[in-house]
């Protein structure tokens, strides 16, 4: 097993840390930005049924992105306490080192690439709608 140096280690703890305060920086620009759009009011002000889809939509990408942006963040920040406990780029699936090269990628990586590709293939249905 090669285990992280702390050069390492330092180095993706900082680009986390960097990581962390973009997206924190976003989600405030983000609800910033939505609260000054209104979009409640925009629908509630349209005059046809086009104008309301419209504000519908917009207001729905928004919670979308605003959504992306918080689910990045908690990964952010799983990983940071990864670090302060010991366990981060050990793959949460079967226990072995997560290649350096795939943390630089992705600093915030749970499982090494085999593991994801096995994750992401089982789950790949979660959150489409059924009718």
């Amino acid at each position: 097993m090669t285990r992280l140096s702390d050069e390492q280690l330092n180095t993706l703890q900082h680009l986390l840390t960097a990581e962390r305060a973009r997206l924190r920086g976003e989600i405030r620009d983000h609800l910033l930005a939505t609260d000054r759009e209104q979009y409640g009011d925009l629908a509630g002000q349209v005059h046809d049924a086009g104008e309301e889809s419209v504000a519908d939509l917009l207001a729905d990408v928004n919670v979308a992105v605003l959504g992306r942006l918080i689910i990045e963040l908690r990964e952010v920040e799983a990983a940071l306490e990864r670090i302060a406990t010991g366990g981060y780029g050990l793959c949460e699936d079967c226990g072995i080192d997560i290649p350096y090269a795939r943390l630089q990628a992705y600093p915030a990586a749970r499982r090494c690439v085999e593991h994801q590709a096995l994750h992401e293939k089982q789950y790949a249905e979660e959150g489409k709608p059924t009718l």
